[in-house]
C-alpha cells in the first residue's frame, strides 16, 4: 500500500504562486504514474496534470505554462508548481498514484486563490 499526505495549499492572491507537495509512505521509485487532481465545489474532480517515472508529463489545458508538476524519487514526494494563479484555480487538491493496479488518493489540500 501507498500512503500519500498533500501539502503547501492556502490563500493567494490572483498571480501570486504555490508549490503543492504530495509525499508518500514509501518508495515511489517504481510508480509508474503519479498526478494532481482538483476538485471545485459543485464540480467533477478533474485531471490538473500527471507524470510518468520516466518524467513525461501531461497538463489540463487550462493549466499549461503555468503549473510544473516534478517528483523527487529520492525524497519520495511529487510536487505541483502554480503560478499565475487564477480565482477559477480554487479546488481542492488531491495527488495520486497507480501501482500494481490500484489507485492511491491523498486526502487533499484546499488552494484558494482570491480575486
Amino acid at each position: 500500500q501507498v500512503q500519500l499526505v498533500e501539502s503547501g495549499g492556502g490563500l493567494v492572491q490572483a498571480g501570486g504562486s504555490l508549490r503543492l507537495s504530495c509525499a508518500a509512505s514509501s518508495s515511489i521509485f517504481n510508480i509508474y504514474a503519479m498526478g494532481w487532481y482538483r476538485q471545485a465545489p459543485g464540480k467533477q474532480r478533474e485531471l490538473v496534470a500527471t507524470i510518468t517515472s520516466g518524467g513525461s508529463t501531461n497538463y489540463a489545458d487550462s493549466v499549461k505554462g503555468r503549473f510544473t508538476i516534478s517528483r523527487d524519487n529520492a525524497k519520495n514526494t511529487m510536487y505541483l508548481q502554480m503560478t499565475s494563479l487564477k480565482p477559477e484555480d480554487t479546488a481542492v487538491y488531491y495527488c495520486n498514484a497507480f501501482q500494481k493496479l490500484t489507485l492511491y488518493w491523498g486526502q487533499g489540500t484546499q488552494v484558494t486563490v482570491s480575486s
